[in-house]
């Protein structure tokens, strides 16, 4: 059910400017395409002052070479141990040993009390590749088909933008990938439910257990 915004009146999706995901690609409602990568980062502290000023130089070179802006997004949050806790709770169930039992009821405590005192993050890493054509959907205001088209008419055009608007993003993304392993970082692609997952999580950063579902 949609949250309503209690001043205003309106559902909190009114706000999102996410009209959908599709096949991984999440579509605004301004008719913009963008793809999300999850990236592995460098730890510069471990490499030597010519290691570092390397890679600096390569992340410079990199972003100069793009003829396209992208959105770099740090996503911090404390870290979740429940299933941790959970698999340790599993294993101490099925330990026949009582004294393997108490070592592993007392390392359960131990890890509770320890994150409770101390906040323990994690971090990911997100790259932003976008790409802005034609405007998807008839129902758009400044949409490029006729109102007198038919349903089925519209349709065929809107699938045929967005693969073409797909296209353009493969394009871009590939130009991403090549100059990110090249500096030896690890690039995936999300696909739709973890797309989903992420931006659910970004609006709702107190929920930690629930993720959103696609139909």
């Amino acid at each position: 059910m949609a949250r309503k915004n209690p001043t205003s009146g309106k559902a909190t999706q009114e706000f999102v400017p996410i009209k959908e995901v599709r096949d991984g690609v999440v579509v605004l409602k301004d008719g913009g395409l963008r793809v999300i990568l999850i990236v592995s980062s460098l730890n510069l502290a471990l490499k030597s002052e010519d290691e570092q000023r390397a890679v600096i130089s390569q992340f410079q070179n990199f972003l100069n070479s793009l003829d396209f802006s992208v959105q770099i997004f740090v996503q911090s949050r404390r870290l979740d141990i429940r299933p941790y806790v959970g698999l340790l709770e599993e294993r101490m169930k099925l330990q026949m040993e009582e004294l393997l039992k108490i070592q592993i009821r007392e390392y359960i405590e131990f890890v509770k009390n320890f994150t409770d005192r101390t906040s323990i993050m994690t971090k990911n890493f997100f790259i932003s590749v976008p790409y802005t054509g034609a405007i998807l959907s008839a129902k758009h205001p400044l949409s490029i088909f006729p109102s007198n088209r038919n349903a089925l008419e519209k349709k065929k055009d809107d699938i045929e933008i967005f693969e073409e608007g797909r296209s353009q993003l493969e394009q871009r993304v590939s130009i991403v990938e090549q100059g990110l392993t090249g500096m030896g970082i690890r690039v995936i692609q999300l696909g739709t439910e973890e797309v989903v997952e992420l931006f659910y999580k970004i609006f709702n950063p107190g929920d930690l257990s629930r993720s959103m579902k696609t139909n």
